[in-house]
């Protein structure tokens, strides 16, 4: 029986590292997934900004300050979507910012206005510039606590609307947030460092600014879309599994439909067990949490194609976000985009095949796929995997698996 362990989540992570820019006190994150390619380039734009980051052993790492940071990301190498998250950041802290206009998986219509217009509300006037994203308020003035109210139940704007409040002068209530474990992460990281944010469910947060705050000790939270990786792996191997730290309460409905669909898992404490299983068509949307994540549908789409007869999915939070479908059918996968469903007649054997990672879990679901080609699959573009997946060869390796 192989044995992987959690790494700590690339979604909170990066979060925190942006959130680590509101204080001039040292930061300690245990847990931390090191390898992350988008956790490598955080890193330089901190260091850029004038943070010192200091690895400890592997899985924690230091931040501290060796002077105020600059107001200004000037940067020439690959871009992340977290630059919207350090905007807010700076312009929270120095009261303006200017940062490259964001990069990360393009998955359609990902726009930022959003993002703009939690900017605006605290008072902060945007704009871009020559490729750059720029914000600042008034002469000796501050962003002002507000009341904020999302259009949709977006992750990103709802970090940026807490990242913006806890230094804003003033109390901030943000309506119609996006509640789910990477916002809970970075709320109690907050916390811990001295800020007062209140969760009211789905309903709204209230923050309350602050003057400025402290440092902590923090540990990261285990990456959920890791664990469904391996786990759907096990599943279309039909091998068994152990996965150490494994996050059940962020995947308790996306667990339903894996036992639904034939997979025989079984918990205990820390660690869940996964037995070679028959796998069945499975029948999914996303949404907002605690439903399925965007991100982990490209994985199921893999499930339907191992399993006999006809699997749905239809993406809500990114309509068409299917590109990956076309590089699975290159492996023998057969399937249709009837209006916004991607329907998979599942059953048939995968092969190997030159494919493409379009983005990061589209890559992912071509590792897993390639797990039971009946010959060897090379993935361009591999480096999109290696953006969300911590200490990758190692585990591959422990699973048996080459790559």
């Amino acid at each position: 029986m192989g044995e992987v362990k959690i790494s700590g989540a690339k979604n909170s992570t990066l979060r925190l590292l942006a959130a680590s820019l509101l204080t001039s006190a040292p930061i300690r994150l245990q847990n931390y997934p090191s390898t992350l390619l988008d956790a490598l380039i955080h890193i330089e734009m901190l260091e850029a900004l004038g943070k010192t980051c200091r690895l400890i052993n592997g899985s924690e790492i230091e931040i501290a300050e060796a002077r105020t940071p600059s107001s200004e990301l000037i940067w020439n190498k690959r871009l992340i979507r977290n630059t919207l998250l350090i905007l807010g950041a700076l312009v929270g802290r120095t009261g303006q910012g200017k940062v490259p206009l964001p990069g990360g998986c393009q998955l359609g219509d990902r726009k930022y206005d959003i993002h703009l217009m939690v900017l605006k509300s605290f008072g902060a006037h945007v704009w871009e510039e020559n490729g750059y994203l720029c914000a600042e308020v008034s002469r000796h003035q501050e962003l002002k606590g507000t009341d904020i109210f999302l259009p949709i139940r977006s992750t990103g704007a709802t970090e940026n609307s807490i990242i913006c409040a806890c230094l804003a002068k003033g109390r901030t209530r943000i309506w119609g947030p996006h509640i789910r474990p990477e916002i809970q992460d970075l709320v109690k990281f907050l916390n811990s460092l001295g800020a007062k944010i209140e969760v009211r469910g789905q309903e709204s947060i209230i923050v309350e600014g602050v003057n400025e705050l402290g440092g902590v000790t923090h540990r990261v939270i285990a990456d959920n879309v890791e664990a469904l990786t391996w786990l759907i792996g096990s599943a279309v191997t039909n091998g068994d599994i152990e996965i150490i730290d494994f996050p059940f309460e962020h995947l308790e409905v996306p667990l339903i439909h894996l036992r639904e669909s034939g997979v025989r898992f079984y918990r205990l404490d820390n660690r869940i067990t996964v037995r070679g299983s028959s796998c069945y068509p499975v029948d999914i949307s996303t949404g907002s949490y605690p439903g399925i994540n965007s991100d982990m549908q490209p994985l199921f789409a893999v499930l339907g194609a191992k399993a006999k007869g006809e699997s749905r999915i239809i993406d809500l939070r990114f309509p068409g976000r299917y590109a990956y479908a076309e590089e699975l059918a290159k492996m023998g996968m057969n399937y249709a985009i009837k209006d916004n469903l991607l329907v998979i007649q599942g059953g048939q054997d995968l092969h190997g095949a030159k494919v493409t990672a379009l983005d990061l879990r589209a890559g992912a679901a071509l590792m897993v796929a390639g797990f039971v080609a009946d010959a060897p699959t090379i993935i361009e573009n591999a480096w999109q995997i290696f953006r969300g997946y911590d200490q990758l060869d190692e585990k591959l390796s422990k699973l048996c698996i080459s790559c």
